[in-house]
C-alpha cells in the first residue's frame, strides 16, 4: 500500500481532484463522507451535536442541518473546538480501521482530510496540497455553492494559512487555472505517487489520527 494524504483549503477543489486520482486507480478515504455517515439519524456523534447545539441544527426529518450548524461554529471558534472535539476521536477510528483494511495490499490509497495540516499524521508515503489562489477560491464558492461572502469569509478565516498548507505538502497540485489544466497536474502528481515506497504495515506504523 502506498498511502498517499490529501488535502487543500475551502474552495481549492480538492473533492475534484480526489475523483480524478480515483479514476485513476486509487481508493479513496473521505474524511468529509466519513464524517457524514457518523452524523447520520441514530448515531452516538448526532446525539451528542444535538446535546451541545440543541434541536435547531435537526431538520424536521431528522437529520443534520449542516448549513444551520455551519452558521453557529465557524464565527465562535469556541463551539468550533467543541464541534472537534465530538466528531474528530471516531473519525480517527474509523479512517484507522479502513487503513488498517488497506494496508496489506498493493493499493494506492489517498486519504482525502480537509484538516490535515492541523491534525498531520506520520505513516504516509507522501502529501499532495490541492493549492488556489485564495480570490479564486472565494469566487468559486460564491458562483457555485451559492455561499454568501461572510460564509466563505468566515470559514475561511479559520483555517490554516495557504503559507503553513503548503509547506507540509511533497507535492502541489495548482488549481487556478482551467479543468483541462488540473488534469494534466493530476497527471503529474499520478506519475510521481507511483514512483513513491510503500507505507509500513499496519503493525508496524506509527498512525497519527
Amino acid at each position: 500500500m502506498i498511502l498517499i494524504g490529501l488535502t487543500g483549503g475551502i474552495g481549492a477543489g480538492k473533492s475534484t481532484v480526489s475523483t480524478m486520482l480515483a479514476r485513476r486507480g486509487a481508493v479513496i478515504i473521505d474524511g468529509d463522507v466519513i464524517v457524514r455517515e457518523l452524523q447520520r439519524p441514530g448515531t452516538a456523534v448526532l446525539a451528542k451535536i444535538i446535546e451541545r447545539f440543541g434541536g435547531q441544527v435537526i431538520t424536521e426529518s431528522g437529520e443534520l442541518n449542516r448549513g444551520a450548524l455551519a452558521v453557529i461554529v465557524f464565527p465562535d471558534p469556541i463551539a468550533l473546538a467543541d464541534l472537534n472535539r465530538i466528531v474528530h476521536p471516531p473519525l480517527a477510528v474509523e479512517i484507522t480501521r479502513r487503513v488498517d483494511i488497506e494496508s496489506h495490499t498493493d493499493h494506492i490509497v489517498v486519504l482525502d482530510l480537509p484538516l490535515l495540516s492541523e491534525n498531520p499524521r506520520q505513516d504516509l508515503s507522501g502529501v499532495v496540497v490541492v493549492d488556489v489562489e485564495p480570490l479564486v477560491a472565494r469566487d468559486r464558492l460564491i458562483k457555485f455553492r451559492g455561499m454568501s461572502e461572510s460564509d466563505v469569509d468566515a470559514r475561511m478565516s479559520r483555517q490554516v494559512s495557504r503559507k503553513t498548507r503548503n509547506q507540509i505538502a511533497d507535492f502541489i497540485i495548482n488549481n487556478s487555472s482551467s479543468l483541462e489544466h488540473l488534469q494534466n497536474e493530476v497527471d503529474r502528481a499520478w506519475n510521481w505517487i507511483v514512483t513513491l515506497p510503500q507505507s509500513p504495515k499496519s503493525n508496524d506504523r506509527e498512525v497519527m489520527p
